[in-house]
């Protein structure tokens, strides 16, 4: 059965507006909800005891004023809890915030299990995506596609957390590929900008690094590697339709053959691991 996980995940508005002023001041009002809480019937599924709350701080720095008015008023986190609460049952609740952190950072926390949006790792991709010659409201456009791939990514964290899921690999690995799983499955066009979004974002970030020391011993992997598994699953989730990605050179054919079974493989593995926690 097809997993339909969330299809409002910091999904932005056709008629959205440009980047604004970034160095503005802010104003904001604190907000937190909970949605969408049932019980799910079906033989052999858990019980519903948890929502995905809203958090949204009352205040932020004048820099982020813009971003912080948009995902307000467009309610992308309120809407993101909607679709997951309607999709998914908790054993407790998960907080779900975004904010200006100090640190270009999003993360899950398991000692309040909550996933944080950091303005700052938002900025970043924005200026990634300049630093590559895209136009304004271009990389505005793609912050929000990466941002999207990567909330998803700490979405994959929290569920392996507080449903206790057995990872036979990376975490982080395993979080990237629920995020491009989501978006290729279930989000349509806007998901596989978001994966696009987010190689690209890999693929710039590696190339600005040059030779600077990697970190090997990080738990993620090289920026480069997970370039490359983006594209292969985009690919392997219809080589036909992105045929371009192998012709084009951006993905070696010794990898591409592979890519249609990475993706089911995937694909299989979400849908198992998450299908006792699916409403009705």
């Amino acid at each position: 059965a097809a997993l339909l996980l969330v299809a409002g995940c910091f999904c932005r508005s056709e008629n959205a507006g440009d980047t604004g002023n970034l160095d503005e001041p802010a104003a904001s009002t604190p907000e937190v909800t909970a949605s969408n809480r049932g019980p799910s019937n079906a033989p052999g599924k858990r019980v519903d005891k948890g929502d995905f709350l809203v958090e949204m701080a009352d205040e932020v720095s004048p820099r982020y004023k813009k971003i912080d008015e948009q995902i307000k008023e467009e309610k992308l986190l309120q809407k993101a809890a909607d679709q997951l609460n309607r999709a998914l049952v908790l054993p407790e609740d998960i907080t779900l915030r975004a904010k200006d952190c100090g640190e270009q950072n999003a993360f899950y926390d398991p000692n309040d299990r909550s996933v944080t949006m950091c303005y700052e790792l938002m900025e970043r991709f924005y200026q990634t995506f300049r630093s590559a010659g895209d136009a304004e409201n271009v990389a505005y456009g793609k912050m929000f596609d990466a941002v999207r791939f990567v909330f998803l990514h700490e979405i994959g964290h929290a569920l392996i957390d507080v449903y206790k899921l057995p990872v036979t690999g990376g975490e982080e690995d395993a979080a990237d590929r629920l995020a491009a799983f989501v978006n290729l499955r279930e989000l349509g066009d806007e998901g596989v900008r978001a994966v696009f979004a987010a190689a690209d974002a890999f693929e710039i970030e590696s190339k600005n690094a040059g030779t600077a020391k990697r970190n090997l011993a990080d738990e993620h992997l090289l920026q480069e590697q997970r370039f490359y598994n983006s594209l292969c699953m985009i690919y392997g989730s219809n080589p036909a339709k992105y045929e371009k990605i192998v012709s084009d050179g951006y993905l070696p054919k010794e990898r591409a053959v592979r890519c249609k079974t990475e993706y089911q493989r995937t694909v299989e593995s979400w849908t198992t691991l998450l299908e006792p926690w699916r409403k009705n």
